[in-house]
């Protein structure tokens, strides 16, 4: 079973900040067709975060504003904050009727937002393109109010797929970030694609202040014969059932980690 992981929305420096601005990038054609990974994602989001009612959200690396929508049944307030102008007037157009969502272009690396701020904060497809995700954590830890909520998705290195490929070359999984570009891409100078292992997240999380209360293993069926073989609410039935019962093998080739923020 083939578990390709995709492209997000942000980047590690300025320079490649400015690739999503290029006129061939389009993030929002990006998700056409991507009707499982986007449902695996809101399945998560919604399971995680349950009841919870906010003054203020943040949807961090946001993009067009796709995950923006959900978390406006949760908080009176979302800022959208991407690094990517081009993403934001995208967001413009898909977020027309929905003036709570403020979008709000952001400088790499930092959140441009008061300390403790946030009550609840998402940073979804973003880490895949961190090789070192510090600064950006303790962005993170910094904004939200002390016993606040971040949600925040992890390019799993250690997915069920990756175990088997590692055993049968008898090498261990590495516990650092693995780069997955290919050489040419490399060369190029393109936006870093890495996966993370779950034991080392969770160790940088908590230092930052970081606590994590629960986990879910997301995008378990995410192969393209799968997709063509099964339509997408039958796919969707069985990953709402897999995402917790899976999370503590590290399944999935995606991890939802909720976070509280130390009192």
């Amino acid at each position: 079973m083939s578990l390709p992981f995709e492209d997000g929305a942000f980047p590690q420096s300025p320079e490649q900040a400015n690739q999503y601005d290029a006129a061939d990038e389009d993030y929002v054609q990006y998700w056409e067709g991507r009707d499982y990974e986007h449902g695996a994602e809101t399945i998560a989001l919604k399971r995680l975060l349950g009841d919870i009612s906010c003054a203020h959200a943040a949807d961090v690396g946001g993009g067009f504003g796709r995950l923006s929508l959900l978390l406006e049944q949760y908080a009176e307030k979302v800022t959208l904050l991407d690094p990517s102008q081009k993403q934001l007037d995208a967001a413009s157009h898909h977020l027309q009727g929905h003036p709570r969502i403020h979008p709000r272009l952001m400088r790499v690396g930092e959140l441009g937002l008061p300390d403790s701020d946030v009550d609840l904060l998402t940073m979804i497809r973003v880490m895949h393109h961190l090789p070192d995700p510090e600064p950006t954590l303790k962005e993170v830890s910094r904004v939200l109010r002390p016993g606040g909520t971040a949600i925040i998705e992890v390019a799993n290195l250690a997915h069920a797929v990756n175990k088997v490929r590692y055993l049968t070359k008898g090498q261990r999984l590495p516990h650092n970030s693995v780069d997955i570009r290919s050489a040419s891409k490399r060369e190029e100078g393109s936006i870093p694609f890495v996966n993370h292992h779950p034991a080392t997240v969770v160790e940088q999380f908590a230092a930052v202040g970081l606590r994590v209360d629960r986990k879910l293993s997301v995008s378990n069926l995410r192969s393209p014969s799968l997709k063509r073989a099964l339509p997408t609410r039958a796919l969707l039935a069985v990953e709402r059932t897999l995402q917790a019962s899976l999370a503590s093998l590290d399944f999935g080739p995606s991890l939802f980690f909720l976070l509280r923020k130390s009192a």
